[in-house]
């Protein structure tokens, strides 16, 4: 392993990320913020909603930011190297195995998605105003938690980035992100889903549910949400199962 050249490569990603800052804030945060300000200020602001929707709210942003930036940086790109520019050739020539050149992707994307996972909590209690009850009363676990979501938002991206082609990256928000979004209990907890049992069990497929009531559990506590310990459990197995998956989709297509 050369380890020179790994974090060359991954010094290179972080040049990139700084270079479009704007433009990844713009299309990571923007649609975020945007839920935050019309269901926690104008949704809260006018009666429909009660004052504790706010701090419902949050940690549900916090994991769709996440996920959108880990997802986007990782898979993104390997569209584009793939199957536009070709930039992959130049990696694949490093003195370095073909599957730490996935892995120096990963890492990447878990880094942009801690970033994003942290700068939304600010912005978004700008936005909210008073009345926004978070508290960290277990920093660990949310560590452990925030680092598997930032795992499972870059192996996410990476085994979609290696499985979609340049023509299907429309179907691949339209069909995967956008189901996933709005059943991922970001909006609303797990427990909210008890009137359609059938639809409660049904979405425990979808790895951000585990990552939205994991956020809620270690910052709103006060709502209901999943055990952590069955939380931190499947982070960990969509983790793996999602970083094997990306993988071995690298590895094919890089020989191909």
């Amino acid at each position: 392993m050369n380890w020179k050249t790994f974090f060359a490569m991954l010094g290179r990603d972080a040049h990139v990320a700084r270079r479009n800052a704007i433009q990844l804030f713009m299309q990571t945060f923007l649609q975020p913020l945007l839920f935050v300000f019309i269901f926690g200020k104008v949704m809260v602001g006018s009666g429909y909603m009660p004052e504790a929707y706010k701090s419902l709210l949050l940690p549900g942003i916090i994991a769709i930011s996440m996920t959108f930036t880990g997802v986007w940086a990782v898979a993104m790109p390997l569209i584009a190297e793939f199957q536009w520019t070709r930039e992959i050739e130049d990696r694949l020539l490093a003195p370095i195995s073909v599957g730490w050149i996935a892995i120096e992707k990963v890492i990447a994307g878990m880094l942009q998605a801690l970033v994003a996972g942290l700068v939304v909590i600010p912005l978004a209690w700008l936005v909210l105003g008073r009345g926004v009850a978070i508290s960290m009363g277990t920093p660990l676990i949310f560590a452990v938690i925030i680092l598997l979501v930032a795992a499972f938002s870059a192996c996410g991206g990476l085994a979609l980035g290696c499985s979609m082609d340049q023509q299907h990256i429309g179907l691949m928000f339209s069909l995967v992100m956008t189901p996933m979004i709005f059943f991922g209990c970001t909006y609303y907890p797990w427990s909210a889903l008890k009137t359609f049992p059938i639809l409660q069990k049904i979405v425990l497929v979808n790895p951000l549910v585990y990552a939205s009531e994991g956020m809620r559990a270690t910052l709103a506590p006060q709502f209901a949400h999943l055990p952590v310990a069955a939380v931190i459990l499947a982070l960990v197995f969509f983790d793996v199962l999602l970083l094997v998956v990306g993988l071995r989709q690298f590895e094919k297509k890089a020989v191909t």
